[in-house]
């Protein structure tokens, strides 16, 4: 079996020729581009290997297009402010965007915008996900960095703001980039900031684990799958390469390109906006406001190719080509639904959305209306009352009534229940 084909994800601010550009990885050659619009920095991601989608810059909407259908501009998400930032969750569950200094959560099934986050006090710069989508990291120019856990989010009583689960406070700048680890609740995550710092946190913790001072601001960060590298790029150009296994064990620590020559690449003329690692850790892809993206090869730091755009690079990545982008023929398993722009839907002006369904689970705990489950207990509590007053006849027809309802109850619980497990545990695509 031929292993996934890799491929580099890019788009620049002017976007004359196409909003975004995919290109094979090792040969260089164009696969598919992408026409309508400008995206912002931090505004590009794929949407469970089905969707492309892009923040525009400076404006209030998200591009949406279906991965084969490139000349077709899907859907617009209309946001109600400009977009700074956007990401999907790896379950292809949810999307994530930040809009000036808040942060606005969809459920991607239903297009309901589940919640607005308010903690930050300027433009959300960056948000990522962690891979088991338990978690996601916002970054803003407020020089916070917040880790929020998904599910006490989603859980929050509606008359309760929602809380952050850390607030890494360390940074005296504004944070420009975000990078998570692997491990879900136990990853690392890596943070960027003009302050020329780039720090390594641990999610589960909250603590504060590497701090690393450069001579220049920092403006786009990663590290390699196995988390054996950092790489970060600089305002002047220059990347550099942290050995996370062999440096002293102090936390705070200094980078001196002159007594570590053998880790910097250079070749950019201008800062460095984004960086990607491959899958085996062997190349670097880069880009830049010079108008370029370059790929590196990690071991002998030499530019193996480099690509020319038409204006600064504001999105840069290697991803595992989905079917979807390879396949002619192929096409989203389900349409996305309308996304709302407010909380509540109809109630602040959005349109009903008709002949869709909603599962909601747990909604017994929101005091809204019993569950399936507490209305049998209700039942078999009427029965039990029945039988101490007596009435044979009425009694026999009463509990054979009951009867009948506990049975077609106990079936819609069951069918709820193996849809839902069923939705929860699908495989993505």
């Amino acid at each position: 079996m031929a292993a996934p084909m890799e491929v580099a994800v890019c788009t620049d601010s002017t976007a004359q020729l196409w909003t975004c550009v995919v290109w094979e990885l090792h040969s260089g050659a164009n696969l598919l581009t992408y026409r309508g619009g400008q995206a912002g920095p931090r505004g590009l991601a794929l949407l469970n290997g089905e969707y492309l989608l892009a923040a525009q810059l400076g404006k209030n909407y998200i591009s949406v297009w279906e991965l084969q259908r490139k000349d077709q501009l899907q859907q617009k998400i209309m946001c109600p402010g400009p977009v700074t930032c956007v990401t999907t969750a790896p379950n292809g569950l949810y999307v994530l965007a930040g809009i000036t200094e808040s942060i606005y959560l969809w459920e991607v099934s239903t297009g309901n915008l589940l919640v607005i986050l308010s903690r930050h006090y300027q433009d959300v710069s960056c948000l990522k996900f962690t891979g088991d989508s338990s978690h996601f990291i916002s970054g803003s120019k407020d020089c916070l960095v917040l880790a929020w856990s998904l599910c006490s989010v989603l859980q929050v009583d509606p008359s309760r703001i929602p809380a952050p689960r850390h607030v890494w406070s360390h940074h005296t700048l504004p944070v420009t980039d975000v990078h998570c680890g692997f491990g879900g609740p136990l990853a690392r995550v890596a943070t960027a900031s003009l302050d020329q710092t780039v720090k390594l946190w641990e999610v589960s913790s909250g603590e504060l684990l590497l701090s690393v001072l450069f001579d220049v601001a920092v403006m786009a960060v990663t590290m390699d799958l196995a988390e054996h590298h950092m790489f970060c790029g600089g305002s002047d150009g220059s990347i550099f390469q942290v050995d996370l296994c062999t440096r002293a064990a102090q936390r705070e620590q200094s980078f001196q390109p002159e007594q570590e020559p053998g880790k910097v690449f250079r070749g950019h003329r201008n800062q460095v906006t984004c960086l990607s690692v491959s899958t085996d850790g062997s190349v670097l892809l880069s880009g830049s406001h010079d108008e370029t993206v370059r790929l590196w090869d990690v071991q002998s730091k030499q530019c193996i190719r480099t690509v020319t755009l038409k204006g600064p690079v504001t999105n840069a990545a290697i991803v595992l080509a989905p079917i979807s982008m390879l396949s002619s023929d192929f096409r989203p398993s389900l349409p996305l639904p309308h996304f709302n722009k407010h909380l509540l839907g109809a109630e602040h002006g959005d349109e009903p959305r008709r002949g869709g369904l909603t599962l909601r689970l747990g909604l017994h705990q929101q005091g809204s209306e019993p569950s399936y489950l507490g209305r049998l207990e209700q039942l078999q509590a009427v029965m039990c009352n029945t039988l101490e007053k007596g009435g044979q006849d009425q009694l026999r027809v009463r509990v054979s009534e009951l009867e009948d309802e506990v049975r077609n109850l106990r079936k819609i619980n069951r069918d709820l229940f193996d849809f839902s497990t069923h939705i929860i545990t699908r495989p993505s695509k």
